[in-house]
């Protein structure tokens, strides 16, 4: 690590990808320091990256960034799914509270010269009012209500504020495709890792994804060329979801979208998936965005096509075995009777 070079602060370290990210940037030569901050220790190695145990909801965070001097900060903490976070309640106070006391620090901090937030493709929803593709200054056609989505779309307008009180600080807001890879764990990733795959009856929505290691390589690209602005960034092409499941050789079972509600509710309950209403829209009509921004101004070539991050995913699952008859005889009886239940319906 080269002295004289960038200090780095990077939230959410202690779940895997911002762990990686942190240990990845520290060995590049234009970064002198990184610190890494979260609520709990990172598990693993994280090479030369000085931890600190803080809650970004506590302005606490703008002492260390003032302490160390710290000229960049990468903003990763940003949770998709309320399960690892102790509930809704809790997911939505660290991401949205948690961001707003982190912005507050930075608006403080004289230091501060760049701020990259990791953001995601989320924020534009899943309708059938979509365009093809979305570019970065179109609106959702719904605006969420509830969730992830609502979570991100609030933060996104937190720190474009940020970037209005302070035009001395380059902002880069990277809105992700699903990211995928071998070691990501995301409500994506598991639905996929199911040994029956509910669809959504009469619907074939398109998806697309961003490998693990392009994510790495963005953020990366983002702290040491200082491009500011918003930027898509997903893997060349897309990839129809009965394309996805006949790669992977597993069964899929049509529900009408009601039932595919009743099945998400259900496999929440029993922790094997993540199924958010995000979840069940982007499942249903699917998501384009316009990467042209990404390769013309921000000049990043994600390696992995989203075929290409698929395949790489896929390659390490096992065959589904004869779990699948149980898992759709479970569907079957999971799936709402023709007379109205009493009892239950309504935890959607």
């Amino acid at each position: 690590m080269g002295a004289g070079g960038k200090v780095v602060l990077v939230t959410g370290v202690s779940r895997d990808l911002g762990r990686r990210f942190a240990r990845a940037v520290a060995h590049d030569p234009a970064v002198a320091r990184v610190i890494g901050v979260d609520v709990v220790p990172p598990r693993g190695d994280i090479g030369d990256v000085s931890f600190v145990r803080a809650d970004i909801r506590n302005p606490v965070i703008a002492k260390i960034i003032a302490k160390e001097d710290v000229d960049t900060v990468v903003h990763m903490s940003v949770i998709a799914t309320p399960g690892g976070a102790g509930g809704r309640n809790t997911m939505k106070e660290l991401n949205v509270i948690g961001t707003m006391q982190l912005l507050a620090a930075c608006q403080k901090a004289p230091s501060l010269r760049h701020l990259v937030v990791k953001s995601t493709t989320t924020v534009y929803g899943a309708s059938s009012r979509d365009p093809a593709m979305f570019r970065e200054d179109m609106e959702p056609r719904r605006a969420p209500r509830a969730g992830y989505a609502k979570d991100v779309a609030e933060i996104e307008g937190y720190v474009r504020g940020l970037a209005r009180r302070r035009p001395d600080v380059r902002v880069t807001m990277l809105r992700m495709a699903n990211v995928i890879g071998p070691h990501v764990a995301s409500p994506i990733t598991s639905y996929f890792r199911l040994p029956v795959l509910p669809t959504v009856l009469g619907f074939d929505p398109r998806l697309q994804f961003l490998h693990e290691d392009d994510l790495m390589d963005v953020l990366q690209h983002a702290v040491t060329n200082d491009v500011p602005g918003t930027f898509n960034v997903a893997g060349d092409g897309v990839l129809m979801l009965s394309q996805a499941i006949r790669r992977l050789q597993r069964p899929s079972v049509p529900l009408p979208a009601m039932a595919v509600g009743s099945v998400g509710s259900l496999l929440r309950s029993a922790r094997v998936a993540d199924f958010s209403p995000e979840q069940l829209g982007l499942l249903t009509y699917g998501r384009g965005v316009d990467t042209t921004r990404m390769r013309e101004v921000l000049d990043f070539h994600p390696r992995f096509t989203t075929a290409e991050a698929f395949a790489d995913f896929s390659s390490l699952l096992p065959p589904t075995g004869g779990r699948s008859d149980r898992v759709l005889a479970g569907l079957e009886r999971a799936l709402p009777a023709p007379t109205p239940q009493p009892a239950g319906a309504d935890h959607g």
